[in-house]
């Protein structure tokens, strides 16, 4: 098995971003899965309301599973190489 690590790509559009607004979604996984697809799979079905489409602005972002799609995720492969660190902390405070 490989761990990946998927988060939102930086930068969307306001108009097209699930994650906007940005409370009751879901920003990042690390999952343990034999392929990318099957990690993107993964966190799709334990996604938060990113997979609803959210309306903003009058618009609505042009997806609604963007854990599937690279446009809206990342999702990299994590070895055991490199320095020691954090890999992951994901905190929004309101």
């Amino acid at each position: 098995m490989k761990i990946f690590e998927l988060r939102p790509v930086e930068n969307l559009k306001d108009g097209d971003n699930p994650w906007k607004p940005w409370y009751d979604k879901s920003f990042g996984f690390i999952v343990r899965a034999e392929t990318e697809a099957e990690a993107r799979k993964i966190a799709s079905e334990n996604a938060g309301e990113e997979n609803r489409g959210e309306f903003l602005n009058s618009k609505i972002a042009n997806t609604k599973t963007p854990w599937l799609d690279e446009k809206y995720s990342t999702c990299i492969e994590l070895t055991g190489d490199g320095e020691a660190g954090m890999i992951m902390e994901d905190f929004a405070g309101a």
